[in-house]
């Protein structure tokens, strides 16, 4: 059973809002948590999401440069193989967008140690995050004339489209794609706040936090230019540009 981390959690800087500086890097909250293998693999498995992002960034061109937290740099060039659990399942048929198969197996990884663990929000988050990213796939395929079922992500683990009918529709109407990621970012950071198991001091609690801290550093990553921009859920421009850069969240 999950067990309590007062210390690890009272011990905590405490977190900013959204574009405010963050007080420690996802490898300081994993040095934090080095004693700690239940959790501390939760909070790998939030910061792996991020790294992915920065490898899909990596590989189109869009950045130069990347500081992964959990795989390593000749991974995100892939020049490295990924980690196995990373690996389509026998049964996967191949997506429509290639690159979206390495997202099938994170999600299905992540899912499988949310129930190893006991992590309700980690659970919850896998949903969220698939549902997310499949309304704003479908949300492009439709705008494109597509079949939206051709570009949607695993969605047996995420939530249904009812859900972020709104999102979806301010992301729709932001005036270029950094502001579309802040509206889906402070969507994320408001969802966090409703789920983030709050004085539990259990494993949970601490998994909500590295997603914070995850969200906070990636912005940082923007202001100091480390990106030449976010890997963004940009509206694509023709059927081409969604099947060579992918459904990014």
């Amino acid at each position: 059973m999950p067990g309590r981390y007062y210390y690890q959690v009272t011990a905590l800087p405490p977190l900013g809002e959204p574009g405010t500086r963050p007080p420690m890097s996802p490898r300081d909250l994993l040095e934090h948590l080095r004693g700690d293998p239940g959790p501390r693999s939760l909070v790998e498995a939030v910061f792996l999401s991020d790294d992915l992002l920065q490898r899909e960034a990596l590989l189109v061109g869009e950045i130069e440069e990347a500081s992964p937290t959990v795989l390593t740099v000749p991974q995100l060039r892939d020049e490295e193989p990924l980690p196995e659990y990373l690996g389509p399942a026998e049964d996967q048929q191949p997506p429509r967008i290639v690159s979206d198969a390495l997202w099938v197996g994170y999600y299905r990884y992540v899912e499988r140690l949310a129930a190893a663990r006991g992590s309700r929000f980690l659970h919850q988050w896998v949903r969220f995050e698939v549902g997310l990213r499949n309304a704003l796939a479908a949300a492009r395929a439709k705008a494109l004339t597509l079949d939206p079922d051709d570009y949607l992500v695993v969605p047996e683990l995420g939530d249904g489209p009812e859900a972020f009918e709104a999102v979806v529709a301010e992301w729709a109407a932001a005036r270029d794609p950094l502001a579309g990621l802040r509206v889906l970012d402070r969507r994320r950071w408001d969802w966090i706040g409703a789920h983030d198991a709050w004085f539990s001091f259990d494993q949970d609690e601490l998994a909500a936090y590295a997603v914070r801290v995850m969200l906070l550093n990636r912005w940082q990553r923007l202001r100091e230019g480390d990106a030449d921009r976010p890997p963004s859920p940009a509206a694509a421009t023709d059927d081409e540009t969604m099947q060579s850069r992918g459904t990014r969240r």
